[in-house]
């Protein structure tokens, strides 16, 4: 499961005592900021596009994106705050990446 690949990159584990927004929450190795993540996996649409959904009301502070190599963690607030600003409610991931400041690319070991 996602949560679990994803759970190795974090120290000082925390999982949800009732159902919430957030799937884990921790510190990622080698730095010292706890986190809430959201770690919903994405759903295939077709061959080359899949989707993830997420709330502007969310309790998570980051939404986590696997691939093969890398997870790409955004932060929730800067992602709402641009959603807000442009209006678009269907985004694709490499122009987000670009256009927001904060975000983790954590490579998979």
């Amino acid at each position: 499961m996602i949560i679990e690949r994803f759970a190795k990159y974090l120290t000082n584990i925390e999982y949800p005592k009732e159902k919430t927004s957030w799937h884990i929450a921790g510190i990622i190795k080698g730095q010292n900021a706890f986190y809430k993540f959201d770690v919903r996996g994405r759903t295939k649409e077709s061959e080359n596009r899949a989707y993830k959904t997420g709330y502007l009301n969310t309790q998570a502070d980051k939404m986590v994106f696997e691939y093969i190599d890398q997870w790409i963690i955004l932060d929730i607030q800067e992602l709402n705050k641009y959603i807000k600003e442009t209006g678009l409610k269907d985004l694709e991931l490499n122009n987000l990446i670009s256009k927001l400041e904060w975000t983790i690319f954590l490579a998979k070991n």
